[in-house]
């Protein structure tokens, strides 16, 4: 049967694949530092549920310590090499399996192969400390082959790197009015979609935090991503099919070999 996805808000989501539940950069609260949660409720006491919790770098709104706290007993937890030391809180979550891992390590999780491949992103723990843990992105291959992207702009060997998938989990906003060169808005996102060439995305990563006060500063660029990259994608990828979802809401990706 094929993976199961479900969209909880910014990048956390659940792939139930081959009996095992797969959280990404869980991101739980209702406020973090300047950003509030302007869509979606707070995800429920379900999806903390998880045999495996794949971080893909060590901003907060990706490695954020209270919600990983929140996750079952009993999980591993995958971060990149380096991320217990950038976060020394990390070796506080004594309920959970701490692996860190870098880009080319595979392991296998369940009956789900995990690959970690790189990232285009500056994945410090800002605004302390030197560039001590790199950003990752993952490829799971179970029934279904998925790649979660994390957080990145565009590089040249993405295509190599993450190969063969037939779900993208592709960031295609932020949680303010302005992205940098290594991030993927809407139009970067489709070009990713193009050049890997996965048969469904699922845009993540818009519409859920944005900045106290800035409510009515560039509106659009929080509301518009998941829609516009659906119209982008529709031409620089149109042999894949996006998959917008709702916070709180799963598909179940038909996947043919």
């Amino acid at each position: 049967m094929p993976a199961e996805i479900t969209w909880w808000g910014h990048a956390t989501c659940t792939v139930e694949d081959s009996g095992l539940r797969i959280l990404t950069d869980p991101l739980f609260a209702r406020r973090l530092a300047h950003l509030r949660r302007r869509r979606g409720a707070v995800p429920p006491a379900e999806a903390c549920r998880a045999d495996l919790v794949l971080v893909s770098h060590l901003h907060a709104d990706h490695l954020h310590v209270p919600s990983l706290a929140r996750v079952s007993p009993g999980a591993r937890l995958v971060v990149p090499r380096g991320a217990a030391r950038a976060v020394p809180a990390l070796r506080k979550l004594d309920h959970l399996r701490l692996t860190e891992v870098s880009a080319g390590e595979e392991f296998e999780e369940g009956g789900v192969r995990v690959r970690a491949v790189p990232a285009r992103h500056d994945g410090r723990r800002l605004p302390l400390g030197p560039q001590l843990s790199p950003a990752l992105g993952y490829v799971l291959s179970g029934q279904t082959r998925t790649y979660f992207a994390g957080d990145t702009g565009l590089f040249d060997a993405m295509a190599e790197e993450v190969g063969e998938v037939d779900v993208a989990l592709l960031p295609v906003g932020g949680w303010g009015p302005r992205l940098g060169p290594e991030h993927l808005d809407a139009g970067r996102a489709a070009q990713a979609l193009a050049r890997i060439g996965a048969a469904h995305a699922v845009p993540v990563h818009y519409g859920t935090y944005w900045p106290i006060g800035l409510d009515a500063v560039r509106p659009h660029e929080f509301h518009a991503p998941g829609q516009e990259f659906a119209r982008l994608a529709a031409v620089r990828a149109p042999g894949s099919r996006v998959l917008r979802l709702d916070h709180g809401e799963s598909v179940r990706p038909e996947v043919r070999r």
